[in-house]
């Protein structure tokens, strides 16, 4: 099982991932779409992704707003697969394959 990082850890990773917020024991993110096509090919491919990983966030599709919630919940909060994966899903909401 992966280790829940410190306070200080999560705060200097969250310099690198624009955007992306703490909420208690959870990583948030809202990306907004054009469309809301454009928004479903997007979870489409966080989908993808999450599965590549085995690790799976939270989805919250609102028509052109998606908002991405990752917790790791077997260690209680924030971990390393987390921070991973928001760093994957960034690259995927700016088109990067």
């Amino acid at each position: 099982m992966p280790s829940r990082l410190s306070d200080l850890e999560i705060q200097r990773a969250l310099g690198s991932l624009p955007g992306w917020a703490r909420r208690a024991d959870v990583l948030t993110k809202s990306f907004t779409f054009s469309t809301f096509a454009d928004g479903i090919a997007f979870v489409n491919r966080v989908a993808k992704a999450a599965d590549d990983a085995n690790h799976h966030p939270d989805v919250d599709i609102r028509y052109t707003r998606i908002v991405c919630t990752l917790s790791t919940h077997d260690a209680g909060g924030i971990t390393q697969q987390d921070l991973d994966l928001a760093a994957r899903i960034e690259k995927l909401a700016n088109g990067s394959p």
